[in-house]
């Protein structure tokens, strides 16, 4: 009797030593994007909440402004400062800066932001945004690394909205100086939903996650628009970082944000009320 509980008592330990072990285990998070995600240090906002619940996930990130998912991989940057960068196209036997990033470590996890525009025009998402997705699951250097989509928002707009790029800004195989366009949106609702459309298309191509932080916006401006989300007509304010940075924790750490302490430089009751509408 002594022996079988004994025995018991060994694989009660072994089951917790080996649970304890894969709650504490390191897992490496990469935000990679343009200011859209790194305004008011959003991924260090992650972070912070991380280090409540999930100290064992490390956000790092590969942001640069005005950088496009397929610059991440081809082009060079030769200056940058806090607005802007200048780049070139990326030499034989170069590797860009994210290309750096990427092969530092064994990444866990990798979130992707694009610019908004690029996703609702379906030749810019179909030839260079798709293509690129695919080019990070194909270079990463782990297998098994999960990818989420960072599912922007609709921007401060006057309605009726088109928004057209030239071919040649496009992809190489359209017409130089043709234009290509979104669908004509009318509406703040429709815009919202006409992104989220192309966000979900690329994500079930590539057979990613992503995330929810457009419909999220779309609720603060409609129930709350006393919350000021923008400081310009794109870029998220300190609050919708915030508010970015909730739906992030609660997909990393699969916690609610609504129970954490942190509420970064915002009002408390502000922080609560964003919490509560990520959740």
């Amino acid at each position: 009797m002594k022996k079988i509980l004994l025995t018991i008592l060994v694989l009660i330990l072994i089951s917790c030593n080996a649970e304890n072990k894969k709650s504490t285990e390191e897992l490496n998070v990469l935000f990679i994007g343009n200011s859209l995600t790194f305004y008011h240090e959003m991924p260090l906002m992650v972070q912070k909440m991380l280090n409540e619940t999930n100290p064992n996930i490390k956000i790092h990130q590969s942001t640069f402004p005005g950088m496009f998912l397929d610059w991440h991989l081809n082009k060079t940057i030769l200056t940058q400062n806090e607005e802007s960068i200048n780049v070139r196209n990326k030499k034989e036997g170069e590797i860009t800066e994210t290309e750096r990033k990427l092969s530092e470590r064994k990444w866990d996890i990798i979130i992707l932001q694009e610019g908004t525009i690029r996703v609702i025009i379906p030749e810019s998402r179909n030839l260079v945004v798709d293509s690129s997705i695919k080019k990070f699951k194909k270079i990463v250097n782990n297998p098994n690394c999960k990818f989420i989509l960072f599912n922007t928002w609709a921007s401060k707009a006057e309605y009726p909205l088109e928004k057209c790029y030239p071919g040649r800004l496009i992809d190489k195989s359209l017409e130089s100086s043709k234009k290509y366009c979104s669908e004509s949106i009318e509406n703040l609702e429709q815009h919202n939903d006409v992104i989220n459309q192309a966000y979900q298309k690329l994500a079930d191509n590539n057979n990613i996650l992503k995330s929810n932080n457009g419909n999220l916006f779309y609720e603060i401006r409609i129930k709350h628009p006393e919350i000021e989300l923008f400081d310009d007509s794109f870029h998220p304010s300190v609050y919708g970082s915030f508010l970015n940075a909730c739906e992030f924790y609660q997909i990393l750490s699969n916690e609610k944000a609504i129970d954490l302490k942190y509420n970064g430089e915002i009002e408390p009751e502000v922080a609560n009320l964003l919490k509560k509408i990520a959740e």
